[in-house]
């Protein structure tokens, strides 16, 4: 182990360093937000830059800490502040146009992500929710499930006539059904005049955001025979589907990762209790070697 590596090592292992780190991190999201107040201040620019080369040192100090680039690397968290801070390194001149210069500026603001890679209560809870989404693959499916299922009839059921084709009679009870039932908000579209429409108004309605709204007015709707289905349906299709989503299927996504936090939670805990009867039983064979070799060195003395 030459000198560097092992400066580096005593470094990361030293307490401060990682708060001193996190204060950075805490720091630079500050002024992160602040800029957003004072775009191309040259005192805010000067502290993000100091903060850049305070993330770049820390990178290679961790990785001559490492054993190897591979062992390096292993650590997702690692990899992740690699690409964040390469990233604050392009200028934005060289982007193509405004909208690549936007993302790049996004992509920076990812440095307050930087407090999970620093804080171990963070990172169990990103892991959870990691964890979560891996699993709920089925749960997911089951939603989509229903909500394709609920889509479609909402579209056969509940589309409104399209005034461009509509008889003079449908287009002023259009009309009038604007004027007295508007939609919420005023310029939002038929809810469900199309599939992809029909998905947004049925996950509008998972939010709770105007549901009652929206049956009220296709009630209107079907009360001035602008839809041919009966009031007592519109309201049991909106009360059913909040029903289920609401109240069944997001409580199995949150069940779900309950069940992984507390998962992670508790192998946090084990592998924490393996850490420490390891430590304990090096402690145990180095102070009996020490133990062992005190008493062959006295045997000798006394022995001569």
């Amino acid at each position: 182990m030459n000198t560097a590596t092992a400066a580096c090592r005593r470094i990361v292992g030293n307490p401060w360093f990682e708060n001193f780190i996190m204060a950075v991190i805490l720091f630079n999201s500050i002024a992160i937000g602040v800029e957003t107040y004072f775009p191309g201040n040259g005192v805010l620019s000067a502290l993000n830059n100091i903060c850049l080369a305070i993330y770049t040192a820390e990178i290679f100090i961790r990785y001559f800490a490492s054993v190897s680039l591979k062992d390096y690397l292993r650590d997702g968290w690692n990899v992740f502040n690699i690409v964040v801070v390469l990233a604050c390194f392009i200028p934005e001149s060289l982007m193509p146009n405004a909208a690549a210069a936007a993302a790049l500026r996004v992509v920076r603001v990812f440095r307050v992500m930087l407090l999970f890679k620093n804080s171990r209560e963070m990172r169990l809870i990103v892991h959870a929710m990691l964890r979560s989404v891996r699993s709920l693959g089925i749960n997911l499916m089951v939603m989509f499930i229903f909500l394709y299922i609920f889509a479609i009839s909402g579209v056969y059921m509940f589309r409104l006539p399209d005034p461009a084709s509509a008889s003079p009679e449908r287009q002023a009870k259009l009309t009038r059904l604007a004027e007295i039932a508007p939609p919420a908000p005023a310029n939002a579209h038929d809810p469900y005049g199309s599939l992809n429409e029909a998905f947004y108004t049925l996950f509008r309605c998972t939010t709770g955001d105007d549901w009652t709204d929206l049956r009220y007015n296709l009630v209107t709707a079907s009360e001035m025979g602008i839809i041919n289905i009966p009031p007592y349906v519109v309201t049991i299709f909106h009360t059913l589907w909040y029903v289920i989503s609401a109240f069944l299927l997001l409580n199995l996504v949150v069940a779900a990762v309950v069940a992984n936090y507390q998962s992670t939670m508790d192998s946090a805990h084990e592998q924490e209790k393996k850490n420490e009867e390891e430590k304990k039983r090096l402690l145990a064979e180095a102070e009996k070697a020490e133990g062992k070799e005190t008493a062959d060195a006295a045997g000798n003395k006394g022995g001569s």
